[in-house]
């Protein structure tokens, strides 16, 4: 099967094999060779910039996480395009769940019960939790090396977009991405080993 893949796809085959034994250079690779690819797509489906940035994030952590369920016998960007399909469909589910029509007049049309709508405004306790949880997030940031913590405190903190991220720190786009998403897999594994 290997064989009839395109040069193109064979290339990829051999970054998803160098990134398999942790090249970092090989992620950052497959990120700036699909990012645009992969995120122009998923604009389409959601009709958001911020959720088709967080949403081709997440399809490229999936993608990356399983890279050993990868086979050769399709392309790697059959496969991720896969993957954000399918995740950007949950999204869209999700997001279809939430609403409710204006001509159900505030009530769930399977049993007629009034439904509740939360107001977005926090009120003073959920403030207080949430102010507690970003403090505890930056202690777990902080324990990052300097350049992840940097990333993350830039893009979580202080809402940086990824190019403004790379203009600030003199880095390319593609690597800002792969070491954003290897930050983001440092904090998952210190707050799951840690009692946070």
């Amino acid at each position: 099967m290997f064989s009839e893949l395109s040069n193109r796809a064979k290339q990829d085959y051999i970054l998803v094999q160098k990134a398999q034994q942790g090249d970092q250079h090989a992620y950052a690779d497959l990120l700036s060779r699909y990012w645009d690819s992969v995120y122009f797509m998923l604009l389409k489906m959601v009709h958001n910039k911020d959720d088709a940035e967080d949403l081709t994030m997440e399809a490229f952590g999936k993608a990356f996480k399983n890279l050993g369920n990868y086979e050769p016998d399709f392309a790697f960007s059959t496969w991720l395009f896969k993957i954000a399909n399918n995740n950007a469909i949950d999204y869209i589910r999700r997001q279809h769940n939430k609403t409710i029509s204006i001509d159900s007049q505030g009530r769930d049309t399977e049993d007629e019960t009034p439904v509740q709508l939360q107001s977005d405004t926090p009120d003073p306790e959920e403030e207080m939790i949430q102010k507690q949880k970003t403090e505890l997030l930056k202690m777990v940031v902080n324990q990052l090396k300097p350049r992840y913590c940097r990333l993350v405190q830039l893009r979580y903190f202080e809402e940086y977009s990824y190019e403004e991220i790379a203009e600030t720190l003199n880095l390319p786009l593609g690597t800002v991405k792969a070491q954003l998403f290897r930050a983001k897999d440092l904090l998952y594994q210190i707050i799951k080993t840690k009692e946070v």
